[in-house]
């Protein structure tokens, strides 16, 4: 027996935003002790808080800024974001799985944009 579940919506996070958002559960579950943090999510809030390079506010201006680009969309400017590629060659890796290639302008126009948030 098999059970889906559907699938209702789906919103991309940075990683400051996850921070966010998970550290006010753990703000919550601070509150009753009687309440055991799951080891999932003490490992989810060690991540966000090693990995989060940029404020709430700061990633979600550099989001804003990739998407106005020609060749970012959101799922990318989400990845950019939250890794900060500091060369053509990191930004390549971001764009593996693309089927297009950008090209040598493209790669310093996104790269331009996030030296801005650094």
């Amino acid at each position: 027996m098999t059970i889906f579940k559907e699938k209702l919506s789906e919103d991309y996070l940075t990683t400051a935003e996850a921070k966010e958002l998970l550290a006010e559960i753990e703000r919550d579950r601070a509150l009753d002790e009687s309440r055991e943090m799951p080891y999932n999510l003490s490992r989810a809030i060690e991540h966000v808080n090693r990995f989060a390079a940029l404020d709430e506010e700061e990633s979600r201006d550099l989001v804003g800024e990739l998407l106005e680009l020609e060749k970012v969309d959101e799922p990318t400017a989400y990845k950019i974001t939250d890794l900060l590629p500091k060369d053509r060659d990191e930004l390549r890796a971001i764009y593996a799985q693309q089927r297009f290639a950008l090209s040598g302008d493209e790669l310093d126009e996104i790269l331009n944009v996030v030296a801005k948030y650094e």
